[in-house]
């Protein structure tokens, strides 16, 4: 049965309030193909609209520390650190987003890491839509949880 439904079939959020609070890790990532001309006005920092890296990061952390009221049934958790960062594939023609939430709480972080990849991934969109209409977001996954009752770490 899934955690977010009741006996009867309606929604619920799931209650953690038996459950110890423990470190919390997760890991997302995500691509977003692009053109050659978008990975070398990022690389350049050319683009119009400013620092694509700084601007996609900025939106990743606001994305995930405001996972709870994107998300419905989401537990509100405090996040004590949040690590995203960006590869450039010049020969694959795509940027990878990886974010990394860390916390101490009940339940775990994998939506908020997912969002943040999420969130960084549609600005990056978002800000280079003007010179390149072919982009496309793919492949955005969990690869690492660590706490609660059970870890994983997807091998890709």
């Amino acid at each position: 049965m899934f955690s977010h439904i009741d006996m009867d079939g309606n929604a619920k959020i799931v209650d953690i309030s038996n459950k110890n609070i423990s470190k919390r890790f997760a890991q997302a990532t995500g691509k977003i193909k692009v053109s050659d001309e978008t990975i070398e006005l990022i690389k350049s920092n050319k683009n119009k609209k400013g620092d694509i890296f700084t601007v996609a990061k900025i939106a990743g952390i606001m994305a995930a520390k405001k996972t709870d009221a994107l998300i419905p049934l989401c537990h509100q958790i405090k996040i004590d650190d949040i690590d995203i960062k960006f590869k450039i594939n010049k020969p694959l023609n795509f940027i990878k987003v990886d974010s990394t939430i860390k916390c101490f709480e009940k339940t775990g972080a994998e939506m908020e890491a997912l969002t943040a990849t999420s969130l960084c991934l549609l600005t990056i969109y978002d800000m280079c839509k003007a010179v390149d209409k072919e982009m496309e977001i793919f492949d955005v996954y969990l690869t690492k949880k660590i706490g609660g009752k059970s870890d994983f770490n997807k091998k890709y």
